[in-house]
């Protein structure tokens, strides 16, 4: 009997209490069986210890009933913090932190041990997880987004079969948001860019982003459930949408015009937010895709 098949039988011994329907399960393992699913871990989850919790135990079931799983992690909030403790200020440009040497040391560092306290806290829970970062097994190759951010990069290109090796080995790979330039200089890189573009580059079905709100809302300020990339670019031109939801939802849309599947906005401090999305019709957040 396959671990997945196992894990299906056995599924009310762990389905967490508060979660999606347990009947609709079995139906959507079989619906991404072949497929492998992008999430980025960000926003409170990255300094509330409960919420990252809550996050490894939602990411541990997923990997129980043999999905394909690939977390991408920010590191915002904590960088800021080092920062702060260091008195070295931070400048930003267009939502993006000035990065030079001192801050990058920084950032490499912070980005290091929150790779490995995701990666330690998976494994405890039997996940197979493995940390993928600029110092050890580098996959984006990247190029300067523009002189003024200093080390900020862009994914120019992703090393996919470092990324199919591991997954055909049963790997949970955990990245931090870094790649190396031609002349091997390490840059910092948005985690919304690194996910979205791992996600077109391996052509994933779903790309999750975790964020602090409940998905995008309407001129009304209630959140939309679902929405095409037409009517998405419509709310940044309108201003409907603003501050750091533009870039995000740019990601967004990019990501759908080049391959994936569909791209969710998801609150990781509701519980079992992840859950809730791929295991129910009704979903959580804003799902954003080309309507058939």
């Amino acid at each position: 009997m396959s671990k997945r098949k196992s894990a299906l039988e056995n599924l009310k011994d762990f389905w967490p209490e508060g979660a999606s329907q347990i009947d609709q399960v079995k139906k959507y393992v079989t619906k991404y069986q072949n497929d492998t699913l992008v999430i980025k871990c960000g926003g409170k989850i990255l300094v509330d210890p409960q919420l990252l919790k809550n996050f490894t135990n939602d990411i541990s079931i997923l990997k129980k009933l043999g999905m394909n799983i690939i977390i991408v992690h920010g590191g915002g909030p904590r960088i800021k913090k080092k920062l702060d403790e260091l008195n070295i200020k931070s400048n930003f440009i267009r939502g993006l932190r000035v990065t030079d040497d001192k801050t990058m040391g920084v950032v490499e560092e912070v980005l290091e041990n929150f790779n490995s306290e995701i990666v330690n806290d998976l494994n405890k829970k039997s996940c197979n997880a493995k940390g993928i970062s600029v110092g050890k097994n580098n996959i984006f190759l990247v190029e300067p987004e523009n002189k003024e951010l200093g080390f900020v990069g862009k994914p120019k290109k992703i090393l996919n079969d470092k990324i199919y090796e591991l997954l055909k080995s049963k790997y949970l790979p955990v990245l931090s948001p870094m790649g190396l330039d031609e002349k091997n200089q390490k840059y910092n890189i948005n985690a919304d860019t690194a996910a979205s573009a791992l996600a077109k580059s391996i052509r994933a079905r779903r790309l999750l982003l975790m964020t602090d709100v409940e998905g995008v809302y309407d001129k009304n300020k209630k959140p939309i459930s679902e929405i095409n990339p037409k009517n998405a670019k419509k709310l940044i031109e309108n201003k409907v949408v603003n501050g750091g939801m533009i870039p995000k939802l740019e990601n967004c849309i990019d990501a759908v015009g080049n391959g994936v599947r569909g791209v969710v906005i998801i609150d990781g401090r509701k519980p079992h937010s992840i859950l809730d999305e791929i295991f129910s019709d009704k979903g959580s957040g804003t799902l954003i895709r080309e309507w058939k």
